[in-house]
């Protein structure tokens, strides 16, 4: 299990890369405000993990392109892509896993084909919010309840794998995550 990060009080050198960041990014949308922040969080039942609670806030609500690849949804919102099949978003619910977890390995074994998709489905839809999508069904949440709390996952649909492990190589959590990406980074370590 990953740990180490501070969500619940934002770092100055993380608010200032991510500043730095989006500065120079005209397609940036103007920050959310701390009421919207706050009423998200009152309607929903959570308090979104820091550094991204205050990026929302004071720095940038949503990005027309990158990071990931179709931009930075703003905080309460959903991909265009997104499956009807998964509309519930219940962000106060626990996220299910600590660890990757790839579909296909485990659907033979699961004990029936009915858990298995529960499990499947609480990970879609439990415990994050929904970042952006690089296409074709592959979606960035950021962990906003249960123990990878402020982690970045990306999930698909072939399973989910966290960002900053040895599957997906690069500094945990949302400023690190911004940051492999302002970098031109490949998001699986194939550029190093």
């Amino acid at each position: 299990m990953m740990t180490g990060m501070n969500t619940e009080t934002c770092d100055p050198a993380e608010s200032a890369a991510l500043r730095a960041i989006f500065a120079s990014r005209p397609e940036a949308a103007p920050p959310a405000g701390w009421e919207a922040v706050r009423a998200f969080e009152a309607r929903h039942g959570i308090v979104l993990p820091e550094p991204y609670r205050t990026f929302v806030a004071e720095i940038c609500d949503g990005l027309r392109a990158g990071p990931p690849y179709y931009g930075l949804l703003p905080f309460a919102e959903t991909p265009r892509d997104w499956s009807p099949y998964f509309a519930e978003r219940l962000p106060a619910e626990p996220f299910p896993l600590t660890a990757a977890w790839l579909w296909e390995e485990e659907e033979e074994e699961a004990p029936s084909a009915q858990e298995f998709e529960a499990r499947q489905d609480s990970v879609f839809e439990h415990g994050s919010l929904l970042l952006g999508t690089d296409g074709c069904g592959m979606y960035w949440a950021l962990i906003v309840t249960g123990p990878q709390r402020g982690h970045i996952w990306m999930i698909d649909e072939n399973g989910a794998i966290p960002f900053g492990t040895s599957l997906m190589p690069g500094t945990p959590g949302f400023t690190g995550w911004v940051t492999h990406w302002a970098e031109g980074r490949s998001w699986f370590g194939d550029d190093a």
